[in-house]
């Protein structure tokens, strides 16, 4: 899925079709009171990730470890009940945008996510950038450089969420105008 043989060059990334409208789409296709509030959904080349709220926990928790532990079984309660209707909204989508379909569940300071994707990604690093990944694997913090590099990849993400988030505004900008394209009458 998204991708094929293209000739001399081997495999390479084939177009996806959009889904600028999914978040609209998931919203017409889920069931009523599945969610608080409209699911976050996230989109890239190779998956959907939809995470909802669920309806607040009643009752008194003696901590906020028994707190937790009662959010984290409500989370897994949902998954177990929604599940052929989940598997079966997500062929549709998959057939649709040509992406896989993650979930997740959000309840108070809980959030899990279920048949998360992991996709390979394919990069060359010189040796100052491979010390950085192995100076990490002989820490401890990571176990290989798979994961080392993806653990870089998280920090940057979350001490950079501003910067990366006006990049991505950039982009549709540049996107919008390329789709109106230039006068010419």
């Amino acid at each position: 899925m998204g991708r094929g043989w293209r000739g001399r060059g081997g495999w390479q990334q084939t177009e996806v079709p959009p889904a600028d409208d999914a978040a609209a789409w998931f919203a017409g296709r889920l069931p009523d009171g599945w969610f608080t509030e409209a699911p976050t959904v996230t989109v890239d080349r190779e998956e959907i990730l939809l995470v909802g709220e669920l309806p607040p926990l009643e009752g008194e928790f003696a901590d906020d470890a028994a707190r937790s532990a009662a959010e984290s079984g409500r989370i897994s309660r949902f998954r177990e009940e929604t599940r052929d209707e989940r598997i079966e909204i997500a062929r549709q989508a998959e057939h649709r945008y040509q992406r896989k379909v993650s979930w997740g569940a959000r309840l108070g300071g809980t959030q899990e996510l279920f048949t998360t994707v992991s996709a390979p990604v394919m990069t060359r690093l010189r040796q100052p950038e491979r010390l950085v990944l192995d100076t990490l694997v002989d820490s401890g913090v990571a176990r290989s450089r798979s994961e080392a590099l993806a653990w870089a990849v998280r920090l940057v993400g979350e001490h950079a969420d501003t910067w990366l988030g006006e990049l991505r505004d950039a982009m549709s900008k540049v996107d919008d105008l390329r789709a109106k394209g230039p006068d010419l009458g």
